[in-house]
């Protein structure tokens, strides 16, 4: 295991995943919202994420929590480890509830400095409205995934906590 994608949807664990997965493999962490955004919740320019993720994408050895679009196909062609947390929607829903109440006013360790927790109802509509498609969009990156890598269908805390576990 040298270069791991993890998607999912918001509220899945996909930081909380790579942290944990990093602190175990000792394998250097890249969150895409540290690349999406800049302080103060201002999108960076579509060019600079793009050149910003390649250049991770580019290295030997990566953990890549997160979604753009622009690059998905990259970096799946350079994975080993393809992670898809895929939780209830109900399950994901109280998780972001949770880190917007537990963060409220501080940024997240997976965010920039000057991007503050706070309760942004776009965001929870796009939760809402992408909730069928986006799961269908990660499902598919599973299937588009070569041979040679391993693939991980991740529906449970469980299940996340039993993967972990089986890795020195």
């Amino acid at each position: 295991m040298k270069r791991v994608m993890i998607i999912g949807q918001p509220g899945s664990g996909k930081s909380t995943l790579a942290r944990r997965l990093g602190e175990k493999t000792g394998l250097p962490v890249y969150h895409m919202d540290q690349i999406h955004w800049m302080p103060g919740w201002v999108e960076r320019p579509k060019p600079e994420k793009i050149n910003l993720a390649m250049e991770v994408q580019n290295r030997d050895e990566w953990i890549f929590e997160g979604g753009l679009g622009a690059t998905k196909e990259h970096r799946l062609s350079r994975c080993d480890t393809l992670i898809n947390l895929d939780f209830p929607f109900w399950l994901r829903i109280w998780r972001v509830a949770k880190r917007t109440l537990t963060h409220k006013g501080r940024s997240r360790p997976d965010l920039p400095e000057g991007c503050p927790e706070q309760f942004d109802a776009e965001f929870w509509k796009w939760i809402w409205d992408t909730r069928h498609k986006n799961r269908e969009i990660n499902l598919r990156w599973m299937t588009k995934a070569g041979s040679d890598v391993a693939v991980h269908h991740l529906q449970t805390p469980n299940q996340v906590r039993e993967y972990l576990a089986t890795l020195r």
